[in-house]
């Protein structure tokens, strides 16, 4: 792996381990064991870091949450997009814990997080049209929208929200989970009795393997 790459990694280790405003330049350095100034010939500062894991972040946003094409079993559809939602939620979770704060310290990346979530947020509303269209969701179309920025809510300030309700909380594996449940209490109201089922059966597959 190339210097660089590592360096991304082993801050996106450590800023979610320890938090991203306890670690500097230096920290990261020294988990690698390289010099400070050999960091600095790749990135001048941390904010640069930051910048180059949130374009990793969006690019698998994107990917991950793009209409799926062709034929696929409605509850293989479902599992994909939570497993998506976890995978992505913990991977990045000190961005996720600490979202405002980040994005307020530096316009630039505020203007890219902002174009890659309304890319999201239209990928998201196709995406459940989809459901509706598999008769898995009953929502009119004028509908979906609200539908899909309360879920855009819960899953982008979810983990921001477990820490501001206590100052020891520890974000673990079970607290998101406990997102992708709060997100499901959500759709159902909106489901067929067919899509009902099927959220009910990954409810209870989360409450048995991981809450």
């Amino acid at each position: 792996m190339k210097t660089r790459d590592r360096i991304v990694h082993a801050a996106l280790e450590l800023f979610n381990e320890n938090g991203e405003r306890a670690m500097t330049t230096n920290h990261i350095a020294a988990h690698l064991e390289i010099s400070p100034g050999n960091l600095y010939y790749h990135f001048r500062n941390k904010q640069e870091i930051v910048r180059e894991i949130f374009a990793l972040y969006s690019k698998e946003l994107i990917e991950r949450f793009t209409p799926l094409q062709g034929q696929y079993e409605s509850l293989t559809l479902l599992k994909h997009y939570l497993d998506s939602m976890f995978n992505l939620m913990w991977k990045y979770r000190f961005f996720y814990s600490n979202l405002p704060e980040i994005l307020q310290r530096d316009e630039e990346l505020h203007v890219e997080y902002i174009a890659s979530q309304e890319k999201l947020h239209v990928n998201l509303i196709n995406i459940m049209q989809n459901f509706v269209d598999m008769e898995l969701l009953d929502v009119e179309k004028e509908d979906l929208e609200t539908l899909v920025t309360s879920l855009h809510m819960v899953y982008s300030g979810w983990l921001a929200y477990q820490s501001a309700m206590s100052l020891k909380t520890e974000i673990t594996e079970q607290v998101i989970y406990k997102g992708m449940l709060q997100m499901i209490s959500l759709v159902k109201p909106c489901t067929t009795p067919q899509g009902y089922e099927q959220l009910q059966l990954l409810e209870d597959g989360i409450l048995a393997l991981h809450v």
